[in-house]
């Protein structure tokens, strides 16, 4: 997407306007969730997720993202807290909002919070938030966080009245759901996958929310997603990033995606 803006300038004698064209950048936050489930497999610290967040942010990446769990399978509570002072970009941990999430988020105080409804027994994310329902709920942990700094963002699906449910919560920012979208993409049904996120993306925008976009998002998928989606901030990818890097590198990943993203 390109932005224009028309600037003040000042010759020796008289102002005019100079017209400055630029590209909407989306960032990429790489989730290293799977590098710690790997470690966790094994045992130890190999690989090391400090190394992996320092080297994806060497290689280009603008934010690591972590997602821990109670159960602790991947990312650990303190594996969080050993990131926090370490990540130089953006750092966003994505979370159910119980109490022990909500005191890590308070203590290492990432740029970003992501709060995502987590079944206990799901396996990963698999649906946004009934932000209607949960409304009061949302409302009242996102006031915490935005008292604390903390940029809020909610997890949701491309539903009309959802983001506009969101925006009363007073979140600054939705993450569409994309999981659906990936699963038409791959069936070839592009326009009817990207059209809800078009959409939702749109009336956030209208409605004062910034919009990130995450789950299942690919090499296969990211380029038309980015194209086809307006006032798209930031994508946060995680296994299928990682599971590309096991044949491409991980350096190289990045890469492909920020081209992608451009």
């Amino acid at each position: 997407m390109q932005i224009t803006h028309l600037i003040l300038a000042w010759g020796d004698d008289f102002v005019f306007l100079q017209a400055q064209t630029y590209e909407f950048m989306t960032k990429l936050s790489v989730n290293i969730n799977k590098i710690a489930t790997l470690r966790n497999a094994r045992g130890g610290n190999v690989p090391d997720v400090l190394q992996a967040a320092r080297a994806i942010e060497s290689f280009g990446a603008q934010g690591i993202t972590v997602h821990p769990r109670p159960d602790e399978r991947h990312i650990r509570y303190n594996d969080a807290r050993a990131l926090a002072p370490i990540v130089s970009t953006e750092f966003n941990i994505e979370g159910k909002p119980i109490p022990s999430f909500i005191a890590l988020v308070l203590e290492t105080k990432p740029a970003q919070v992501t709060l995502v409804p987590d079944a206990d027994e799901a396996l990963t994310s698999n649906a946004g938030w009934d932000a209607i329902a949960y409304e009061q709920e949302l409302k009242a942990h996102i006031s915490v966080f935005k008292a604390a700094g903390i940029r809020t963002s909610i997890f949701i699906d491309p539903v009309l009245a959802q983001i506009e449910a969101a925006q009363r919560t007073g979140a600054d920012r939705i993450e569409l759901y994309t999981e659906n979208y990936a699963h038409k993409y791959a069936q070839g049904e592009r326009e009817s996958a990207i059209a809800a996120y078009r959409a939702a993306a749109q009336r956030a925008h209208e409605l004062g929310l910034g919009v990130n976009a995450g789950h299942d998002l690919s090499l296969d998928n990211i380029a038309y997603f980015k194209q086809q989606m307006p006032h798209l901030d930031e994508v946060s990818i995680g296994h299928a990033l990682i599971a590309e890097a096991l044949y491409l590198g991980l350096e190289t990943t990045v890469k492909k995606y920020l081209t992608a993203l451009s």
